[in-house]
């Protein structure tokens, strides 16, 4: 039987989520001789936490949706996992109240940074629930692929509203309270004490490119976004910015 020594997530890879698999994969092997303890802030339905704890993780959800964490425990009992997953509910700005200090050795923060309240705060609770070398991995969305998507559908004055904004919204409907780009990212972690390791871009391709091209040849899609995810200025123009940092 397979354990947490000998087991690495293995979900179903798409271009959408390589670059930040990829990431992750490394890590698990890196302590592929121990069982972490994973935090999932904004984790959903489980779509990291899941294949996490199928690994043999620990893995801890923390998200405000009730009806998203009712499916993650459907998903985590279906999977095999139920008893190495738990839901908590709660957002990303009462972190600090939901997490022990010092307690986790690897943090996921997909998606949440744009819509809190006080993003800096969340890296701070994130960076005071890590032991020393745990390590966080961010996923936050680009400002440049905010501006090239709404220009290259004609929708210039939104673009040129995103160019403009200081944290790169295109007004008050936008769903997205910031938008960043690498630097604006990492000064954030920075700030935190945390010591980034990488940077890539996430869908460099994939949302410009029409479906039918996508579906054509999804392999060759998924090798050119890994083949780019880490190279600027590709990486800079991509929906999404994947940080992976760590604590000293």
């Amino acid at each position: 039987m397979e354990n947490a020594s000998t087991r690495t997530a293995r979900p179903l890879v798409s271009a959408r989520t390589a670059a930040v698999w990829a990431v992750l994969r490394r890590e698990l092997e890196r302590q592929a001789d121990r069982e972490l303890t994973v935090l999932d802030v904004g984790g959903g339905t489980g779509g990291f936490a899941v294949p996490l704890a199928e690994a043999g993780h620990a893995v801890t959800v923390v998200d405000a949706s009730p009806d998203a964490l009712a499916a993650l425990t459907r998903r985590a009992a279906d999977a095999g996992v139920a008893d190495r997953v738990r839901a908590v509910q709660g957002d990303g700005d009462a972190l600090a109240g939901l997490v022990e200090p010092g307690s986790v050795d690897l943090i996921l923060c997909h998606a949440v940074l744009e819509v809190v309240d006080d993003p800096a705060g969340v890296v701070a609770a994130m960076a005071g629930a890590l032991r020393p070398g745990g390590a966080v991995s961010v996923l936050v969305a680009g400002r440049a692929a905010a501006i090239l998507g709404r220009a290259i559908n004609g929708h210039l004055r939104a673009a040129g509203a995103v160019a403009a904004d200081p944290e790169g919204r295109a007004g008050v409907r936008d769903t997205l309270r910031r938008r960043y780009d690498a630097d604006s990212a990492t000064a954030l972690l920075d700030a935190a004490g945390l010591t980034i390791e990488q940077t890539h871009g996430v869908r460099v391709l994939a949302d410009l490119l029409p479906a039918a091209v996508v579906e054509e040849d999804p392999q060759a899609l998924l090798d050119l976004e890994l083949e780019l995810s880490a190279r600027p200025p590709f990486r800079d123009i991509a929906s999404q910015l994947h940080l992976f940092a760590r604590k000293p």
